[in-house]
């Protein structure tokens, strides 16, 4: 029998029955894509793909087992469920072992086929892309790029008696403008479910303003400057932060969120700005999964996540509230143990409490100053103190008397986003973005632009 022709509930039903643990989860994944790319104004590539990842995790006493596979036939499952029992049996107790969670409603659509994308997903933003590339071309400039739509359905069953799903879209487009000798180069990425919300030509305006902003070169020593963040970029940092914030690692003394003679941070304020980090699987724009999803008991990790707590809901929680760490991300186990509230993790997070300015107002109101478009090949330094460092790229521009004069150098920065939120003395509003860097891994965000004094470019950097 073909994967195809066994659906992804039976498959979930069928693993269940023919398990021997003492429990059992199971965790169907469907995934399909479709995708375009672009080079020199022309499309260049197009496809669609579609796939199937089957979890099962097994537990035997205190001892949990996961194998996942990819392409699962009807005649693979009894051989899979079989090789999660026999990695339970091999395994030693786990220390987040408890019962497995139960009693939360079934999904009424369970039972329903998987989603699905198609190339119909670029049915007006393909033609759309096609006149913006005349218009570049007549215009003297050159657009690369790419567009990427994928549809992931998540089935989970337990012998608890949970049956959930989830239909999960995700979109997103990257678009590069580069001038004929490639020596002036602007970007911007963006996140969308459907591609109606995509205007090839805006993008395409935005970064040939930017281009001609890249005209006149200043060059610009190292040292810390005011620095306007756009979204994508706050969302880079704080992405990364959120990553570092497990409850029980800052419990033990190992991140920016322990205290000093032990416990962690909460309760201390984080941030001057009364700014509030939050996720929530039901925020408009950015709805993801309402449930954990774990296929490892990650302790070092992010998601923060147990095997035992899958199908745990996952609801609203404010990491900081108002400037005030108040969360970190808990299981069931880390919660007990470090004495905090359990706190699901969940695969979104927003930024708000700044004021109503765009960041073109920002940058009208600011005398003299940085304004960065994108950073790129961010690593961590010091956990301690989170702090990072990485690049920028695709135009550092210098704001002059509320306007952009031109653009500088590259440079390398050294800075904690923790640090950041705690100096920033102004936040614009908050907008639906993407991360550059983390954006294929964490894709849904929403982050206002922030200024920032005394930003540490720490050096110059030879990069575009």
């Amino acid at each position: 029998m073909s994967a195809g022709s066994i659906a992804p509930h039976e498959i979930v039903e069928r693993a269940l029955a023919l398990s021997r643990a003492d429990a059992t989860v199971v965790i169907v994944e469907e995934e399909s894509t479709a995708n375009l790319r672009w080079a020199a104004n022309a499309l260049t590539t197009n496809g669609v793909t579609r796939g199937r990842r089957v979890t099962v995790i097994a537990v035997d006493g205190a001892s949990s087992g996961v194998v996942s596979r990819t392409a699962v036939t009807a005649a693979e499952l009894g051989p899979l469920v079989r090789a999660a029992e026999e990695a339970a049996r091999q395994s030693p107790p786990a220390e987040d072992a408890r019962p497995l969670v139960g009693g939360v409603p079934e999904s009424p659509d369970f039972a329903a086929p998987a989603g699905e994308t198609s190339p119909e997903v670029f049915a007006d933003f393909a033609p759309a892309l096609g006149e913006t590339f005349a218009r570049a071309r007549a215009e003297g400039r050159e657009l690369f790029g790419f567009a990427s739509h994928a549809v992931v359905s998540t089935y989970l069953g337990t012998s608890s008696g949970l049956r959930l799903r989830h239909d999960q879209p995700t979109g997103s487009v990257e678009l590069n403008a580069k001038s004929p000798d490639r020596a002036r180069s602007s970007y911007v990425t963006l996140p969308t479910d459907d591609f109606r919300d995509v205007d090839p030509a805006a993008l395409d305006a935005d970064l040939a303003t930017r281009l001609a902003w890249a005209e006149r070169r200043i060059d610009l020593p190292a040292g810390r400057y005011e620095t306007l963040l756009p979204p994508t970029s706050v969302a880079d940092l704080l992405i990364y932060q959120h990553w570092t914030a497990d409850a029980r690692n800052a419990h033990e003394g190992r991140t920016v969120f322990s205290k000093p003679g032990g416990g962690t941070r909460v309760g201390e304020r984080l941030a001057a700005l009364p700014l509030t980090l939050f996720s929530d699987p039901a925020a408009p724009g950015l709805r993801t999964v309402p449930f954990t999803v774990a296929r490892s008991s990650a302790a070092f990790f992010f998601p923060v996540g147990s095997v035992f707590d899958n199908g745990q809901p996952v609801t609203r929680t404010d990491w900081i509230e108002e400037g005030v760490l108040r969360r970190l991300p808990t299981t069931r186990h880390t919660a007990e143990l470090t004495g905090l509230p359990l706190a699901p993790s969940a695969d979104n997070l927003i930024l708000a409490g700044g004021g109503p300015r765009s960041l073109a107002e920002m940058v009208a109101a600011t005398e003299r100053g940085l304004l960065i478009t994108s950073l790129w090949y961010i690593r961590e330094v010091d956990p301690m103190t989170l702090l990072l460092t990485g690049l920028t790229r695709d135009g550092v521009y210098l704001v002059e008397h509320g306007e952009v004069t031109g653009v500088v150098n590259n440079f390398r920065f050294n800075e904690s986003p923790v640090d950041l939120l705690g100096r920033a003395t102004e936040a614009g509003r908050t907008e639906r973005c993407r991360s550059r860097e983390w954006g294929d891994y964490f894709s849904r965000t929403a982050m206002p632009a922030l200024r920032v004094p005394e930003f540490n470019m720490s050096s110059v950097s030879p990069g575009v």
